[in-house]
């Protein structure tokens, strides 16, 4: 996995994805993502986590869903490079998943220098810091051992669990907004630390659902990519493109 890219002088526009959360019951989320890959005019493509809604192993792969995201990630990295951080919600995808879709896997947290410039990109789930329960659950599910015991699972009950889970996680939500509770957001001092420390200008990441830039203090920001969703409620979907010139959002809603 990279931790460090340095953008080659022909770059010119660079594409961010992030929480697109397909599966079985999103046809029309992956349609626009497969009608994006076939036309997108970038140099390089940056997938920024959740790319699934759920991620049991790279066994995965024989899903009708994941097959049809596999062969529109294979042929646009035919045009370009793609580098994929995990989110989330599939961060058990492994070296298979990255061979079959022609993606680089990347590290949580990658330093991008381009046009002079410096760029730290995540998913951004690791810098919700106020989250104490999902960073628990977080820290416990990216150990070798867990991931170890869970892959030996068969792959039903795998998908079973992921399931099961992603409805409690729904239900929460739920409860959050019945509640009126505030959803997590990154930890601003955290934020402000790490890009301070890679001497970036600017964190990129998704995860939070919550498009916009955010000032982090002392002319830093953290600019959020937009979540996708065609299937279930408010249309919405996003790409974002980064230049010398600044950045540009496409909406593909």
């Amino acid at each position: 996995m990279i931790r460090h890219l340095q953008a080659p002088p022909a770059w010119r526009r660079l594409a961010f994805i992030s929480d697109l959360h397909l599966g079985p019951d999103t046809p029309r989320t992956l349609a626009a993502f497969e009608a994006l890959l076939g036309r997108l005019q970038a140099d390089a493509l940056f997938v920024l986590g959740d790319l699934f809604e759920a991620w049991v192993g790279d066994d995965a792969l024989d899903q009708p869903y994941a097959q049809r995201v596999a062969q529109a990630l294979s042929l646009s990295g035919q045009q370009r490079p793609q580098y994929f951080i995990a989110g989330n919600r599939d961060f058990l995808v492994g070296d298979s998943f990255a061979q079959a879709c022609n993606v680089q896997r990347v590290d949580e947290l990658l330093t991008l220098d381009a046009w002079g410039d410096r760029f730290l990109v995540a998913h951004g789930d690791a810098q919700c810091l106020d989250d104490a329960a999902y960073q628990a659950f977080r820290a416990q599910v990216r150990q070798p051992a867990w991931q170890q015991a869970f892959a030996q699972r068969p792959l039903e009950e795998r998908l079973a669990q992921a399931a099961q889970m992603r409805d409690a996680s729904r239900a929460s939500q739920a409860q959050q907004v019945q509640q009126g509770l505030p959803f997590a957001d990154p930890d601003t001092a955290h934020c402000h630390g790490l890009v301070t420390t890679a001497g970036a200008r600017m964190l990129i990441h998704g995860h939070t659902h919550r498009p916009g830039c955010f000032a982090l203090g002392d002319g830093l920001s953290r600019l959020v990519l937009s979540d996708w969703d065609l299937d279930h409620g408010s249309p919405r979907a996003e790409c974002l493109y980064l230049g010398p010139e600044g950045i540009q959002r496409e909406s593909l809603a």
